[in-house]
């Protein structure tokens, strides 16, 4: 099973990553999707996912699973293609 980090605060985020394996969540904001606009209190948009990831005490190896290589494992046929197209 797997978890988005569609969470819209810090204490959901630091939850997220301590009850969920890194392994298990893949990174995600909707930025332009269902929570539009800005918190009055902070000025940042409130679906701004990654300003909270950010501020979790993550090695780098568990940000790039998190931002990019469990995606890659997951959706393998995308993966393959990007490979493909960008040499990544």
């Amino acid at each position: 099973m797997f978890f988005d980090t569609c969470v819209y605060h810090l204490p959901g985020q630091e939850l997220l990553t301590k009850v969920i394996p890194i392994d298990n969540i893949l990174f995600a904001s909707e930025m332009i999707g269902a929570v539009r606009g800005i918190d009055p209190e902070t000025g940042y948009p409130y679906d701004d996912t990654k300003r909270y990831l950010e501020q979790l005490p993550l090695g780098q190896a568990d940000k790039a699973k998190l931002y990019e290589g469990n995606a890659r494992r997951i959706y393998s046929r995308l993966s393959a293609q990007l490979t493909r197209q960008f040499g990544e």
